[in-house]
């Protein structure tokens, strides 16, 4: 006799794309990234003056998502 186990598939997120851990720890990683290489780069000053901002709102961005449920 065999026994016929019933798997569910796993339904999609509801949560928005914004409200998504893995995505949003992604996005806040390459703003980081974004942040050094704009720091570390010695051609557009502009680049340099904004390096920082963008630095600390990936820091901050990826401090407030690692707190989302999985």
């Amino acid at each position: 006799m065999t026994h016929l186990i019933e798997t569910r598939t796993p339904a999609r997120s509801k949560r928005p794309f914004f409200l998504r851990r893995g995505p949003m720890e992604s996005i806040a990683t390459v703003l980081i990234g974004l942040g050094f290489l704009m720091l570390f780069q010695p051609f557009l000053l502009v680049l340099y003056t904004y390096s920082l901002v963008t630095l600390l709102a990936g820091t901050v961005m990826f401090i407030i998502v690692s707190k989302f449920p999985e």
